[in-house]
């Protein structure tokens, strides 16, 4: 090694939603820690994912609104969207979180933000490619990996022969798609198509299984297809792309199913068959850190490698794929190492929110899992068109829906599919928290009218 290396108490590659923190907690405690970031400062979340998606989701709603405004005795006249207005809006609310944490992190007395590309060079070392040009050689006992994933690309004849987006350049495009493809019906495909249907395209969705979002239970995923195909949306399930080709802007994939096979035509082709993790160009086997057969680092409750001294947060080591379960990951390694803590992953409850219209909020065991689980369970459902709140406000699609233990009376889980459904099932995995029966939500008192109130009805329908 030519270089000597700069000793250091903790190296960080990544500044996602658990290595920010963790930079900032560890500068902190006295802990003279570096932070290392390709590109731009706080991960997927700010940069590619809830952020900048979730402000696009806002604009298509409204979009979708002004077009039912008679719904509501309003009169419109007829709705345009400016993508590039939409663009714009975006662009500013992501520079804004991207830079505020960048400045978090640079005014962090013992915290240095490089850019650059970090990678092990042997036990307790890591090599720096410069952003900027040139290299800088790092050591230190702590080195923590929070280098996220990036957008698969299955394997289809020709596509490297014709242009395709991904969940990031598709949110870069400046006027409307006159027809999206997607290949993939999992959470990405569904709001994007949701999101672009409204923005006026067409869209075609092409999903290899035999029902959208393949985690969720039957119902649930029944439901968001009839939704989705409510809004003129073509879905394609048990339909595998093969082929594409494409000229003069215009592209044909070749999808086949059980029926035989057919050719869609599309302007614009959107890849969300899943996501890889950034682990390949890491140098992890020069420290003895394992990865599992996709390639996601491999970790014990405690989120420690097989490395002694390197610990993986966030997507890149499997796993629920959320921004709060990466800011967990932080919660947990700080807890151990700053505070002589135990707190591990093992037990803790994941809830998450599909932001699709109406939204899907989830917490806790499916039906199904549950069912598989060997309990006696008891499931509570109530459709939203029995929801006072959403008949005022004309938004009756979905249903609510909880798994309780018949033993305990403790709720296992729930999924809110309805208007601000992520917001309900916070109040359920809230309950879930405090290990409350199911009963204390049947007879509790909330506010008129109001969403969570309608968990009254919900749960009266075990009686």
């Amino acid at each position: 090694m030519s270089q000597e290396p700069e000793e250091l108490d903790a190296i960080i590659i990544g500044t996602g939603q658990a290595g920010k923190p963790l930079a900032t907690a560890l500068a902190d405690a006295g802990q003279e820690t570096a932070i290392l970031e390709r590109r731009h400062v706080g991960g997927s979340c700010i940069n590619y994912g809830c952020t900048p998606t979730k402000t696009m989701v806002a604009s298509a709603r409204v979009a979708h609104l002004a077009r039912r405004a008679a719904n509501f005795g309003v009169r419109t006249g007829e709705i345009e969207v400016d993508l590039k207005r939409v663009r714009e809006r975006k662009r500013s609310i992501v520079e804004s979180f991207r830079d505020s944490g960048r400045e978090d992190l640079e005014e962090t007395e013992g915290c240095e933000l490089i850019f650059g590309h970090g990678r092990f060079l042997e036990k307790e070392t890591v090599e720096v490619e410069l952003g900027a040009g040139g290299r800088r050689i790092l050591r230190a006992p702590w080195i923590f990996v929070n280098t996220g994933t990036r957008p698969a690309r299955p394997p289809i004849d020709g596509l490297d022969e014709v242009p395709t987006l991904d969940n990031t350049t598709i949110m870069e495009l400046g006027r409307v798609p006159e027809h999206l493809l997607i290949v993939g019906g999992g959470y990405v495909g569904a709001e994007f198509g949701q999101m672009f249907r409204r923005f006026g395209a067409h869209v075609t969705v092409v999903q290899r299984g035999d029902r959208l979002l393949p985690g969720e239970d039957e119902d649930v995923a029944a439901a968001v297809r009839e939704f989705l195909e409510e809004d003129g949306i073509e879905v394609l399930l048990g339909s595998e792309a093969s082929a594409v080709s494409g000229e003069d802007g215009a592209l044909r994939l070749r999808v086949s199913s059980s029926e035989g096979s057919r050719t869609v035509s599309g302007s614009h082709l959107l890849l969300a068959a899943g996501r890889r993790p950034n682990t390949d160009d890491l140098g992890l086997e020069k420290v003895g850190a394992e990865v599992d057969e996709r390639g996601f680092l491999r970790v014990n409750d405690r989120l420690e490698t097989t490395a002694p001294g390197i610990f993986a947060l966030g997507d890149v080591k499997g796993g629920p794929a959320f921004t709060h379960v990466s800011y967990d990951d932080f919660r947990v390694v700080r807890t151990n190492l700053l505070e002589a803590g135990s707190a591990t992953i093992g037990d803790r409850i994941v809830p998450y929110t599909v932001f699709l219209d109406p939204q899907l909020g989830r917490v806790g065991m499916t039906e199904r899992e549950a069912g598989e689980s060997g309990r006696e369970i008891r499931v509570a459902k109530l459709p939203m068109s029995r929801v006072a709140r959403a008949l005022e406000v004309d938004e009756t699609r979905g249903f609510m829906k909880a798994v309780v233990d018949a033993e305990t009376d403790r709720i296992l889980g729930c999924a809110i599919l309805g208007i601000e459904g992520g917001e309900v099932m916070a109040v359920l995995q809230t309950a879930m928290m405090g290990n409350l029966a199911y009963t204390a939500i049947r007879d509790g008192v909330f506010a008129h009218p109001t969403l969570a109130e309608s968990l009254n009805n919900l749960f009266a329908t075990l009686d």
